[in-house]
């Protein structure tokens, strides 16, 4: 397990920010209580093989224990490098990015089992979206009940939702907490 270089560290964060905006300063500056030291300290972003983890400072110097070889996983798991070199977030991350996600989108009960199975989120399932989203913001997409479900990218802003016919796509599918049923052999 290693620090994530420079371009990494670029790519995590371009991508967190496409989510979370400005609060992106929050999951950075966290501090982290673990460990028996008094003064609280931070969490660090960690690569191990092609998949980077949101773990705290005071586990990761625990870690340096276990060969690199051995260990298997540590802290979450946000997100992973592709062959090609590009990041893309993974479902484990949705508890991070939805306490401090910049554009939100609720859906009505009736569409949350579409979107669980993979689907887009339609303009008919739409129960809320926050305003000011613009098309191609990231957006994590709650239940009524504010549960977290799932992440994607908005096709159109909040004005023009509010003109588009029931079966047109309003947000495009990226990850959702059925996912781990979905793929359970790739997690």
């Amino acid at each position: 397990m290693r620090p994530l270089d420079e371009n990494e560290t670029t790519a995590v964060f371009e991508k967190l920010f496409k989510f979370v905006g400005n609060n992106l300063k929050n999951i950075v500056e966290n501090p982290s209580h673990e460990g028996p030291e008094a003064n609280p300290g931070r969490y660090c972003f960690r690569l191990q093989k092609n998949k980077v983890y949101y773990v705290s400072e005071a586990l990761v110097k625990r870690a340096t224990n276990i060969g690199r070889e051995k260990l298997v996983s540590l802290g979450t798991c946000i997100g992973k490098f592709t062959k090609g070199g590009s990041f893309h977030l993974t479902v484990q991350s949705l508890n991070l990015l939805a306490a401090n996600a910049k554009h939100k989108v609720w859906l009505k009960p009736t569409s949350e089992m579409s979107f669980l199975y993979g689907n887009h989120v339609l303009k008919g399932g739409l129960g809320r979206i926050t305003e000011n989203t613009s098309a191609g913001d990231g957006v994590i997409v709650f239940s009524m009940s504010d549960v977290p479900l799932g992440f994607g990218i908005s096709v159109k802003s909040t004005q023009d939702c509010r003109k588009l016919d029931p079966n047109g796509i309003v947000v495009l599918h990226q990850a959702d907490i059925g996912g781990y049923l979905r793929m359970e052999d790739d997690l």
